[in-house]
């Protein structure tokens, strides 16, 4: 597993969907569907990039071949992180940023997943057939015209892998951004978001089996949390397309395969448009990668998170002059209370996003991420919650 992510430092997520084709047959199934997500906590801002899984690529230890085998690859060879891990690492050496994190979700976890979580909405551009996978029955035909409810799984899952389309694969990968946003849309209602919250744990329960990441359940949730709050505006998409490749013709396995040829240049501009923040600057906006106090000390300010400082050393009047310290940064401190349990280690909990709350606590006194705690709570009169510490007792003037 990875190092536990601080809530605040900018994350690239591999998206990983295995070829139904190979599933049930002899050997590691390839790659189905690849899709890069990045997420940056500070700007609140996000990004998907969808890569063809016929580019032509090299793949770490195997030489050049279509990228959608980097995953079959790894696990026929039983790698270090497997199938996944070479996907994340072919990824990477190709796009040219750093992967943290996979996501892989089997098709009928999928399907599960979309049966508890509702209908969501989709605008077809082409009249299309929607068909099970394996299944050959059931088919139904949806059709243009504005927008479509999907309220079974596999109807959602059907609309996402359909390439039967004038743009074939190219346009399937822009549909499935489209299924990812109104995911997005559907489970962040503010009606339905709390609900979800609270079942998040059965759910997870019930379908772990079928979702494979490197991510631990208490990361995902961070993730979930600010992702509520990152606006459409905020999202950028893309989708590696016939303008940024040339077509090819080589041999595989002894059989003529077509693949796709990466022009770099132009992929490389996609790339800094998906993965760097740009437009006009929030109020809440520090420059990229800034660990200078003074620009996370204004960002908080302009953040406004609502803080609770409790005392956990039981020390007289300690809450009060901590509460007078941090309102001369111009932290938002609206309640002073009593801890009902006593800290060694100062302890920050975050009930609602307020990630400069917490880049400001760490930054000036190095708080580790093990002493933030995330537990959302929409219905928490407070943003962020300092629980003080023996460690700090001595830091309040």
């Amino acid at each position: 597993m990875p190092p536990a992510w601080d809530g605040a430092s900018r994350i690239n997520i591999l998206f990983i969907g295995l070829d139904a084709r190979d599933i049930g047959q002899s050997g590691p199934p390839r790659s189905d569907t690849m899709m890069l997500v990045t997420i940056d906590p500070i700007g609140k801002t996000a990004g998907m990039l969808s890569i063809p899984r016929d580019m032509w690529v090299n793949i770490p230890g195997f030489g050049y071949s279509r990228i959608n085998t980097a995953y079959s690859s790894g696990e026929g060879a039983q790698l270090p992180g497997l199938g996944p891990g070479l996907a994340m690492k072919t990824v990477s050496q190709f796009i040219g940023v750093p992967v943290d994190y996979y996501l892989q979700v089997d098709f009928t976890v999928f399907v599960d997943m979309m049966n508890w979580i509702g209908c969501i909405q989709v605008n077809p551009t082409e009249d299309m057939v929607l068909d099970p996978i394996g299944s050959g029955t059931d088919k139904v035909v949806l059709t243009t015209g504005g927008t479509r409810e999907l309220c079974e799984g596999w109807r959602v899952l059907a609309y996402a892998r359909n390439r039967h389309t004038s743009g074939g694969d190219f346009d399937r990968a822009k549909r499935q951004q489209e299924v990812v946003l109104a995911i997005k849309d559907k489970v962040f209602d503010p009606e339905i978001f709390p609900t979800l919250i609270g079942q998040a744990p059965q759910m997870y329960a019930e379908l772990s089996y079928g979702i494979h990441t490197n991510m631990s359940f208490e990361d995902a949730l961070k993730l979930a949390v600010l992702a509520k709050d990152i606006q459409y505006e905020n999202i950028k998409s893309g989708v590696i397309d016939t303008t940024m490749v040339t077509f090819d013709t080589v041999t595989l396995g002894g059989e003529p395969a077509s693949i796709m040829k990466p022009i770099a240049d132009k992929i490389r501009v996609l790339r800094d448009e998906i993965f760097t923040s740009s437009g006009a600057l929030s109020p809440l906006a520090v420059p990229s990668g800034s660990t200078d106090v003074n620009d996370i000390t204004q960002a908080m300010r302009d953040e406004g998170a609502r803080v609770r400082v409790m005392d956990g050393t039981f020390t007289a009047g300690l809450d009060q002059r901590a509460g007078t310290f941090f309102q001369s940064y111009g932290m938002n401190v609206v309640e002073l209370a009593p801890s009902p349990e006593a800290y060694s280690q100062t302890v920050v909990v975050i009930y609602k996003p307020g990630l400069y709350t917490i880049k400001w606590m760490q930054g000036v006194f190095g708080l580790s991420n093990r002493q933030i705690r995330f537990s959302p709570d929409p219905n928490s009169t407070v943003d962020v919650e300092i629980r003080l510490g023996s460690d700090l007792a001595g830091s309040i003037p």
